[in-house]
């Protein structure tokens, strides 16, 4: 199989990668809490991002657009920037039982968004074959979840710091910051809003 890879689908598994990398480094900070495990969390997922738009550009370039490649994105893509930044969210305090209900409702929406949009892109492409608009937000929409992660973090706002605190509801834990996922999440699932595609 690995000879039938093309250079798109190298990048795109570089995505993959650096995504899986946020998440295994993240499990090592709560074994052992050292700051730089975070920062190098955070800091894998704009690396993710940059061999996304990679891919696209080298694929375009060369001609390699296919089927498996669009799937492999996709797959790439629930992994960069679905479960890694779940992933962040739980390592950096989203541990109650209603904030971990929403980070795998948030997961659950980018897988949704993906398999919409890989249904539906031959739908909402122009002559030439480019899709003109995203329907519901794209899954690298999460970065800003990311980057808001970031900024509790460098500001010692993350466990229980975590802005507006955390409440409990019928004994499940819930950290208002939370609802920030549950938000992404409706948006990038949402049939109406409709994002074009730059």
């Amino acid at each position: 199989m690995l000879r039938d890879y093309r250079a798109a689908d190298l990048i795109t598994l570089a995505n993959a990668g650096a995504g899986m990398g946020a998440v295994l480094i993240m499990m090592s900070y709560l074994a052992r809490p050292e700051d730089w495990r975070v920062y190098l969390s955070l800091a894998l997922v704009p690396v993710a991002l940059f061999f996304d738009v990679l891919d696209g550009r080298v694929a375009r370039r060369r001609g390699e657009h296919s089927p498996f490649g669009q799937e492999l994105d996709s797959l790439a893509d629930i992994v960069s920037f679905g479960v890694a930044p779940a992933a962040l969210g739980y390592g950096l305090g989203l541990r109650g039982g209603i904030d971990i209900i929403i980070l795998i409702f948030f997961v659950a929406c980018g897988i949704s968004r993906l398999a919409r949009y890989n249904v539906t892109a031959g739908q909402l492409s122009d002559e030439s074959g480019t899709v003109k608009y995203f329907e519901g937000t794209p899954i690298p929409s999460s970065l800003l979840l990311v980057a808001l992660l970031a900024l509790c973090f460098h500001f010692d706002r993350a466990g229980d710091q975590l802005p507006l605190g955390r409440i409990e509801i019928a004994s499940l834990g819930l950290h208002p910051f939370a609802l920030l996922f549950f938000a992404n999440g409706c948006t990038m699932i949402s049939k109406t809003l409709r994002i074009p595609k730059l």
